[in-house]
């Protein structure tokens, strides 16, 4: 597909500034566009791509003061404008015809809404319900009593075990698993006992999880993802925790079990959060952090975790350490003292 700039500055509402017939065929990266591709701007740190780039035209700042040949079109907010133009690139999605794959296994109780699909190879157990216009990708498995919303789409090899409840407009990555056991075990006479996981997780609208994360059930009562959270690959939540809202959380996370997760918490990857503790609304917490107490608010770095303009002095403490310990040895030395 082909269009002219002046018909992607009329698309985007932006004010162009270079030839309007010149032809865009693709749309990439400022390190990655060559000619014939639109790009854009939007971070001063990326100037310097910018005066390299091979593209024939930029999303840019309506602010944008910088001498460059490339065409440009200025637009309010440059990153969300080329989302919308790659679309228009792309191939069309993936479609699935409505429908129960001949090789599916689907038990004659389960209440199948209008215009699902279900892929091949997949299993749903007795008693499952599914939504208007779910996607029950190849392989995947729904285990018995399952509630699953609609305009869910569960891709290939997931597995979502008995009594789970999903909400709607949900989309889950291959290789994830929805509740599996909660890690629970009593000492009794010097062995290992396995305490029962008889409670479920609970799925609400809107929520993505990424490949091959797990989400334990509950002891008792539930495992609870509430509305609009984001979860990356690779993340461990185990039983009993609550995530609130809109909360963001990122790769190779792991949350022990009955912590609660405020409203628009964000993560970074490999944070590692103790049992029983809360993490109140609107936290932000950097990449491998460690979370050993309660927090609320504020962004907190480190392990443990502590407000990241404490974290930040600690570290500039620890780079000066060299230079303390050769001016306390000058000291000795002119004290005659016993030098390390």
């Amino acid at each position: 597909m082909t269009f002219t700039l002046k018909q992607l500055a009329a698309t985007s509402g932006g004010e162009l500034i270079g030839d309007p017939s010149l032809q865009i065929t693709g749309a990439a990266s400022l390190a990655e566009a060559t000619p014939g591709e639109i790009s854009f701007f939007g971070n001063r740190k990326y100037i310097g791509q910018l005066r390299k780039t091979r593209a024939s035209a930029v999303f840019v700042p309506p602010d944008f003061a910088e001498s460059i040949a490339t065409a440009q079109i200025r637009v309010a907010n440059p990153i969300k404008v080329f989302e919308q133009i790659v679309l228009k690139f792309a191939p069309k999605p993936i479609t699935f015809v409505p429908g129960v794959h001949a090789s599916a296994v689907v038990d004659p109780s389960v209440d199948l809404g209008e215009r699902v699909s279900i892929q091949p190879y997949a299993v749903i157990e007795a008693g499952a319900r599914i939504g208007d216009d779910t996607i029950i990708g190849a392989g995947s498995y729904i285990g018995h009593e399952t509630v699953i919303g609609s305009a869910c789409l569960i891709y290939p090899r997931v597995t979502i075990r008995e009594r789970s409840r999903i909400g709607s407009r949900v989309i889950i990555h291959s290789g994830v698993v929805i509740g599996a056991d909660g890690f629970g075990f009593e000492m009794v006479d010097g062995r290992h006992e396995k305490i029962p996981q008889l409670g479920i997780v609970q799925i609400d609208d809107d929520v993505e999880i990424g490949a091959n994360t797990t989400v334990d059930r509950a002891r008792f009562g539930r495992t609870w993802i509430q509305q609009g959270v984001k979860i990356d690959n690779l993340v461990q939540i185990a039983h009993n925790v609550v995530i609130g809202k809109n909360s963001v959380i990122a790769a190779q996370t792991g949350i022990s079990g009955s912590t609660r997760v405020g409203e628009r918490v964000m993560m970074g990857g490999q944070v590692g959060i103790v049992g029983h503790i809360e993490i109140g609304d609107n936290t932000a917490i950097g990449a491998q952090s460690g979370i050993s107490k309660n927090i609320s608010g504020g962004t907190w770095w480190a392990s443990p975790a502590v407000p990241l303009a404490e974290a930040k002095r600690q570290i500039a403490w620890i780079h000066r350490l060299g230079k303390l310990f050769a001016r306390v040895k000058e000291i000795e030395k002119k004290l005659g003292l016993h030098v390390l």
